[in-house]
């Protein structure tokens, strides 16, 4: 992997079966001097491609109001380049192994627009004092199969191994309750396309202000989250709940079904790992929902370092309320006229899988943005060894938070030249970060009242 960072090849420490040690008082200061207060480097890059970090997007826009689709803050910016098929041999150490399939497999219509990089994630200051005090106390269990001495924050803002990387990924700060529509299409060789509609939302006990490790380990709660359909009719009110544990050796993963034929609702024990995604005619796996999610166990976890890569960022024409699904479809691919790449520094950290187990990804590399942890780009390989799918995040940051997080992502398969979209908001309601959910909406019977709906 070509320009890997001083830095973070001092910070290759294989990961042993045993509780990871934390990093020392002073590691923890650079916090708030040369690192982000969330572990980014706050320096810019050599050539200033890479602005220093200076605390993101702090104030929304002019006009602006809880609910809106949220506007575009740069959208006086011009692209400074434009990466196509004939070209991308020149950028080809800025694009992952997945992105440059990408040009190679639909060579007349497929291309990314470059513009300035914004380096605009930022968090609320209590996210920022709790990632400080959790990099000094935060361990990984016996296996790396959970975390204890973590609460709000990020659990391992200076990591030294590839397991401490993606459950950053996973505990990366989103509020603490959400709830959102949206929906999501797989378009034909055509690029027709059936929406199918969602109502989400997800209750973050981790993150909630005022946590404190020992009552989360005790409750052994990360998050729930519960998912109806709302359209198309014929799948209308089949709902999904889940509850992730911080300890999934103490507790695994928890997950039920409503289906409306049935009308009952089911313990969903295969709701996890390769299991097929909802409604995704085979296109992604469970655990490719939000990039990645669920236990890490059945994967070897590398950290391969850091380097410059060409991402989707601050993707506010894409999640615009200015566009409709028809805008933004194409056959092969999303419409690459509403996309901004910009130059960022990733995380990356190869994940392969462990022998005597079983997955249908064999390997999978992840690049993750330094400044949000939010895994941007998967490339994704078959038993072969060959590229099979390549998954992209479109992020953007959303002011009422504040957090950095995706508005569509984006998964596309190389056999079969198709491709899934999730996260379509440009035809919905805004998303509610402020809406109050309690337990006693996130049960089994609860389930059963949203799917009757």
């Amino acid at each position: 992997m070509k320009k890997i960072t001083l830095l973070t090849l001092a910070l290759t420490t294989l990961l042993s079966s045993a509780v990871i040690a934390k990093v020392t008082e002073e590691e923890a200061n650079k916090l708030t001097s040369t690192l982000t207060p969330v572990g980014g480097e706050r320096a810019a890059n050599a050539d200033g491609s890479i602005p220093a970090w200076t605390g993101g997007i702090t104030e929304p826009p002019a006009g602006y109001k809880v609910g809106d689709h949220h506007p575009d803050p740069y959208s006086s910016d011009q692209v400074l380049y434009t990466i196509t098929h004939a070209n991308v041999s020149e950028y080809k150490d800025l694009l992952t192994p997945g992105q440059i399939k990408l040009f190679e497999t639909y060579p007349e219509t497929f291309k990314a627009h470059v513009y300035k990089t914004h380096r605009s994630a930022s968090f609320p200051q209590y996210v920022y004092d709790a990632t400080i005090e959790n990099a000094k106390n935060s361990s990984l269990i016996a296996g790396g199969n959970g975390i204890t001495g973590a609460a709000i924050g990020v659990p391992f803002p200076i990591p030294t191994n590839g397991l401490e990387v993606i459950w950053n990924h996973i505990l990366r700060y989103r509020g603490e309750g959400i709830q959102r529509q949206g929906g999501q299409v797989i378009p034909t060789a055509s690029g027709n396309f059936t929406y199918i509609g969602f109502d989400d939302q997800l209750t973050l006990p981790y993150s909630t202000k005022g946590a404190q490790a020992n009552v989360l380990e005790e409750q052994n709660i990360l998050f729930k989250f519960k998912q109806k359909v709302t359209e198309p009719a014929r799948l209308a009110g089949t709902a999904l709940l889940v509850y992730d544990t911080m300890d999934q050796i103490k507790k695994p993963r928890q997950a039920w079904t409503y289906n409306t034929g049935q009308r009952r609702v089911r313990r969903a024990p295969n709701v996890a790992y390769d299991a097929p995604g909802t409604a995704a005619d085979g296109l992604r796996t469970t655990d490719d929902f939000d990039m990645f999610n669920g236990a890490p166990n059945r994967y070897t976890w590398e950290l391969k370092g850091k380097k410059e890569l060409l991402i989707p960022y601050n993707d506010y024409r894409l999640h615009s309320d200015k566009l409709s699904h028809k805008d933004i479809i194409r056959a092969g691919h999303i419409n690459p006229e509403h996309v901004r790449y910009e130059k960022h520094r990733v995380w990356v950290v190869e994940a392969s899988l462990k022998e005597n187990t079983r997955h249908t990804y064999k390997k999978r590399v992840f690049y993750i943005d330094e400044d949000s942890w939010q895994v941007a780009v998967t490339d994704i390989y078959d038993n072969r060894d060959e590229l099979y799918r390549v998954g992209i995040a479109h992020g953007l940051n959303y002011y009422e938070v504040p957090t950095q997080w995706s508005t569509l992502e984006v998964f596309h398969d190389f056999q079969s030249r198709r491709y899934i979209a999730m996260g379509l908001d440009n035809e919905a309601k805004m998303y509610d970060f402020s809406v109050e959910l309690d337990d006693k909406s996130f049960t089994p019977s609860a389930l059963r009242r949203e799917g009757r709906r």
